[in-house]
């Protein structure tokens, strides 16, 4: 007998409906055979699916059953057939009744899931996708893992039925004991605080870089620290989740759509709800950073989407890897292109870079002697090329602080976060959440485009008109410091920030001076 149970395939972050065909003959000698381009882990299935059957109490056929999954000509990957074949199996031999499919000639159901040798089923990735096709392709019930079940719950409109394990599974399409399908979860409910390592009062001094900070997080702007060791650079950084917005309805539904076809959401894990904070080590491969494989897969630069890459000594990785960020950083998004066809990541990620300025990393220091030679200087600071450090918005020196201030802000009876003078991340971040809302009404017409650092050209000129006073100092500016066009358009997009995180609808001379301010060291 032939039934057909229908899965997905994933080409990406593309998901791709799967007709599961499977067919138990009367005839011919007992065997089981998978076709259609199933790669290792769906030819070990048939040993999953058998043993699971037989520990569920089910009774395997002796007889010569086929599996076809089509389209032939896509490659399946992983152990979410397991579960399509296994019921595909049952329906067969009638074991469970078999699927009909709707009037629009639509599936009826989709099942994606891992099984144990128990019959119990495993978390498995991409779930999330799933529940994006089903919603796409109008099919109102999904069968996925109890573990991997919110994920696909964060989708609205469809029916999703946590499965605990096989022999459940059957019970409830036999109509003896029903699932309860889960309940929509809710996109706009509060996200919880994030778990902060440090807060900016916590951070002596550095004011010049907690501003930049301020106003790359406000806009979505790449930032570029540099200065000796153990003058904050990194702490710095790590302070940074305390003041990043929180991510829209739009923005987490992206998020969560790589971090579940990478595996990366935890059993029991739904929506994405904090911005993502990459810190990928230094020796970090190319293809670990920018994205590719075999089966090309996002790198963390797509881990990082819709929030920060925190690459710390930044000298320290190959010129090749670095180089690998250009086009990125430029478009935001990864193209990985294999013979078998180009697949696209979304990268939209806010680059923050820290560097000694180096090798031993005193030379900037008031009171250590830089022991480098000129040429080591020289090679040192080569390893950032020119077009890599044009696409960082905002550079700034992270100077060395006196002993004295730290003593002064250790005082016993002193609380750090509540010293006079000095701004918590709190504080910060309500001023960062107004210039976000400011973005989000300007671009309310604009799909995909959440942050002043994500519009082009054209949309600069659309939302960033310039009065003749300020169009004027920009002029100078990029005459005396040689600015390059993509410079001179940086600079508005960083003004206009500023702008926001003042609550002014126009763009003033003393917001583009100092977005100058943090523009014209690596271009003077």
């Amino acid at each position: 007998m032939l039934t057909k149970v229908h899965s997905l395939a994933s080409r990406g972050l593309e998901a791709i409906e799967v007709e599961v065909e499977v067919n138990v003959a009367g005839r011919g000698f007992p065997g089981f055979n998978i076709v259609g381009l199933p790669n290792k882990a769906i030819e070990e299935a048939k040993e999953r699916v058998r043993t699971a059957l037989v520990n569920s109490g089910v009774e395997f056929p002796q007889k010569k059953i086929t599996v076809n999954m089509a389209p032939a000509d896509i490659p399946k990957e992983g152990s979410g057939y397991d579960l399509p074949i296994a019921v595909g199996i049952l329906a067969a031999t009638g074991d469970i009744p078999s699927f009909a499919e709707a009037p629009e000639g639509k599936p009826s159901a989709y099942f994606y899931g891992e099984l144990g040798l128990d019959g119990k089923l495993r978390h498995t990735r991409g779930v999330f996708l799933l529940g994006m096709l089903a919603k796409d392709k109008g099919v109102n019930q999904v069968f996925v893992p109890k573990l991997s079940a919110n994920e696909a719950a964060v989708v609205s409109g469809i029916k999703v039925y946590p499965v605990g394990d096989l022999l459940k599974l059957v019970r409830h399409l036999r109509q003896e004991k029903v699932i309860r399908p889960l309940k929509t979860m809710p996109t706009k409910e509060v996200i919880s605080e994030a778990e902060v390592e440090f807060d900016f009062a916590e951070v002596a001094g550095q004011e010049q870089a907690k501003r930049a900070l301020e106003i790359a997080a406000a806009g979505g702007h790449n930032v570029f620290m540099a200065g000796p060791p153990g003058a904050g650079k990194t702490m710095l950084a790590r302070a940074l989740p305390g003041i990043l917005p929180e991510l829209t309805e739009a923005e987490a539904l992206e998020v969560t759509k790589i971090y579940s076809v990478t595996g990366n959401i935890e059993p029991g894990g739904g929506l994405i709800r904090r911005r993502p904070f990459r810190t990928p080590h230094h020796t970090t491969s190319r293809a670990g950073l920018v994205g590719g494989g075999s089966k090309p897969m996002p790198g963390e630069i797509s881990l990082a989407h819709r929030g920060v890459l925190f690459l710390d000594e930044f000298a320290e990785y190959t010129r090749s890897t670095l180089e690998a960020l250009r086009q990125p950083m430029e478009d935001g998004v990864v193209s990985v292109v294999r013979a078998a066809g180009t697949v696209k990541f979304p990268a939209k990620f806010m680059l923050v870079a820290a560097a000694n300025p180096c090798p031993c990393g005193f030379l900037t220091h008031p009171k250590k002697e830089c022991k480098c030679s000129l040429g080591q200087i020289k090679r040192y600071q080569k390893r950032l090329s020119g077009p890599i450090l044009d696409r960082i918005d905002l550079h700034v020196n992270v100077p060395f602080v006196e002993i004295e201030k730290l003593r002064q802000r250790h005082t016993p009876g002193v609380k750090d976060v509540h010293t006079p003078g000095v701004e918590s991340s709190e504080v910060i971040r309500e001023r960062i959440k107004l210039a976000r809302k400011a973005q989000v009404v300007r671009f309310s017409d604009e799909p995909g485009l959440f942050a002043n650092a994500e519009m082009r050209n054209k949309q600069v000129k659309k939302y960033c008109r310039l009065n003749s006073e300020v169009e004027n100092l920009l002029q100078q500016a990029a005459v005396s410091f040689n600015l390059s066009a993509r410079s001179y358009f940086r600079l508005i997009k960083v003004a206009r920030t500023i702008a926001d995180l003042a609550g002014e609808k126009e763009i003033a001379t003393s917001h583009m001076a100092e977005a100058l301010q943090y523009r014209i060291r690596e271009d003077s």
